[in-house]
């Protein structure tokens, strides 16, 4: 994702990266290429008086305008939508950490409700800290999981400072290797209840936080699953280039030697909203304009392995080029 804090208005419009000109700049030079053939045809060999006005052009870039508008407005909830599951990830990851943390202890499962708990810390013993430190890594390795898979990845190594390296390799049979992780923290909080750490009250706490982690995750999954549909995204592909490529043929008449710059105006809004929409429909990729996941994940590890007081931690990721990924 980029990001230019406090970014100018010259720095804007002259920004190369992450704009909509690195995807359209071979489409809109062809388009101008043939603006430029038509202006020359039609003024310096009398080519191309076809006498067509410029009122279905501008009946059709009205429609076309308010096309291209739904569009991206669908593109953007979807990326939007995105954004606020990420950040309930971000919410549930903390709040699951602080619940392992205050929630598992010595007191005992068949306790009175109104029984005092202890203060924290207190009384627990090396098991009960190392089951604890246990589960907040494995919320942490949950979250890159679930990263690699929005995103088709497979490097599944990298988690193995956070699980047992025979774990990560016994998930690789996996369909759903996030899902597999949620399965094993409920069965370790089971086990802690069986145990005697999680009071009778507490267990469901456990349950709710693993509910919401799963769907939010069947919320990106939507997302990844349902782009918006292809014959849509074809129809507008193909009216914007047959609008912009036939703009010189209906211009040339009218302003002459004006039409590549005129063409070339359009064409560029034309396309370039064109482009938007398809950059920010799938926004869990790698493209410049998707949400940052690897920058995000990476944030989640260091908050909650900070809480059990892990060293050392990896580096938070900071902007490369303006760029987060």
């Amino acid at each position: 994702m980029i990001v230019r804090p406090n970014l100018t208005w010259w720095k804007a419009i002259t920004a190369w990266r992450g704009s909509t000109l690195q995807a359209t700049w071979g489409r809109q030079s062809w388009t101008l290429a043939v603006a430029i053939a038509v202006t020359v045809g039609h003024e310096s060999y009398g080519l191309f008086h076809i006498n067509l006005t410029t009122i279905p052009f501008s009946l059709i870039g009205l429609a076309l305008s308010i096309f291209l508008g739904f569009r991206n407005n669908t593109a953007y909830d979807r990326f939007w939508e995105g954004r606020k599951l990420w950040g309930a990830v971000v919410n549930t990851s903390r709040n699951l950490t602080r619940q392992t943390l205050t929630l598992i202890g010595p007191k005992a499962a068949g306790d009175a409700p109104g029984d005092a708990l202890p203060a924290k810390g207190a009384h627990l013993t090396d098991a009960q800290r190392e089951f604890q430190a246990q589960q907040v890594r494995r919320i942490a390795a949950y979250v890159h999981l679930l990263r690699l898979h929005l995103r088709d990845e497979h490097n599944h190594q990298e988690l193995s400072h956070l699980i047992d390296p025979a774990e990560v390799t016994a998930m690789e049979s996996e369909h759903n290797r996030p899902i597999a992780a949620l399965q094993i923290l409920g069965d370790d909080f089971r086990r802690a209840w069986d145990a005697g750490w999680v009071h009778d009250l507490h267990l469901p706490v456990f349950e709710q936080s693993l509910a919401k982690f799963a769907d939010l995750q069947g919320g990106c999954e939507r997302i990844k699953a349902t782009p918006i549909p292809f014959s849509y995204t074809v129809l507008i592909h193909r009216i914007v280039g047959v609008y912009c490529v036939g703009l010189p043929f209906g211009l040339v008449d009218t302003i002459g030697v004006l039409t590549p710059v005129v063409v070339g105006l359009v064409s560029y809004a034309f396309y370039g909203l064109d482009a938007v929409g398809d950059q920010i429909e799938e926004p869990f990729g790698h493209d410049d304009n998707d949400l940052p996941l690897s920058t995000l994940t990476r944030m989640i590890e260091v908050d909650v392995r900070r809480r059990i007081g892990d060293e050392p931690l990896p580096p938070l990721l900071k902007p490369v080029n303006k760029l987060l990924q």
